[in-house]
């Protein structure tokens, strides 16, 4: 079992092994233990009932209560909004893949909290408490671009499955004017720029997978196709002249997004002609 001083962000915990090792409760956003004198919040975006947003490194952090005006008196938003002066650390958590609790590090007030309106669980607007929040070192290590899409596809999963009337509820519930922003890092692969161009000229201004002509000229005699690594360079895929085609944009993302093993054998006949 980890010991609170043990984690590092990015840390993985099950909802049982955060209970166990700050002693707090398995159920709720905001957990307090007096034992170890610690309040847990969880951004969980899965729930789908509290709006949290990110803007740059600071989050905007719902607080406690679920339907009628949030009160900042009431238990744990108490606590929170007296975190500066009451000695009790403020750990958070945030949730990118659902019943995967991933530890942020230690994070303080940024500024004070402030109100907004909200839709409750009964859906009535209602003011509800907003707490920003910020990592309290600055070596926090920030989130990962492949998060941030796990995260969307697992929601975008979750909103195919509900039926016309239950996702318009959400949708309406959920939307805010006020779009949230997240500074978040991503691997960069160094590809061969010759490789790349070899691959453009092979192509010879027409799509390798559909055969259709690039669809616009990007510069007088020069079509646009994009590169694309039949075996992703992300799963191990070599970046070789036999691992790389010119693909139109359609059919680039149509190799993302489906990535049918009949186009996959198609693409590497051609990478090798």
């Amino acid at each position: 079992m980890p010991q609170i001083d043990d984690l590092i962000p990015g840390d993985e915990l099950t909802n049982g092994d955060l209970a166990a090792t700050f002693r707090v409760g398995n159920m709720g956003g905001m957990r307090r233990s007096l034992e170890t004198n610690t309040l847990v919040i969880v951004s969980d975006p899965f729930k789908g009932l509290y709006i949290d947003r990110w803007v740059g490194d600071v989050l905007h952090y719902t607080g406690m209560g679920k339907s009628g005006d949030q009160s900042l008196s009431f238990m744990q938003n108490k606590t929170l909004a007296e975190s500066p002066t009451n000695g009790v650390a403020v750990h958070l958590f945030e949730v990118h893949k659902p019943s995967v609790y991933s530890y942020f590090g230690e994070v303080k007030l940024a500024s004070a909290p402030y109100q907004d309106t909200q839709k409750g669980e009964d859906g009535v607007s209602r003011k509800v408490w907003i707490f920003p929040v910020a990592p309290k070192v600055e070596n926090a290590v920030p989130i990962s671009v492949e998060a941030l899409r796990a995260e969307a596809e697992a929601q975008a999963k979750q909103a195919r499955a509900l039926n016309d009337s239950a996702l318009r509820a959400r949708a309406i519930q959920s939307g805010t004017a006020k779009v949230g922003t997240r500074t978040a890092t991503t691997q960069q692969y160094q590809r061969n720029p010759w490789v790349a161009e070899y691959a453009l000229r092979r192509a010879g201004g027409s799509c390798d997978l559909c055969k259709r002509p690039a669809p616009f000229m990007k510069r007088p005699g020069e079509p646009y196709l994009e590169v694309h690594h039949i075996e992703w360079l992300s799963k191990g895929g070599a970046d070789t002249i036999e691992n790389t085609v010119a693909l139109c944009p359609n059919c680039h993302r149509k190799m993302h997004v489906v990535q049918s093993a009949d186009d996959v054998d198609f693409l590497t006949v051609a990478a090798t002609q």
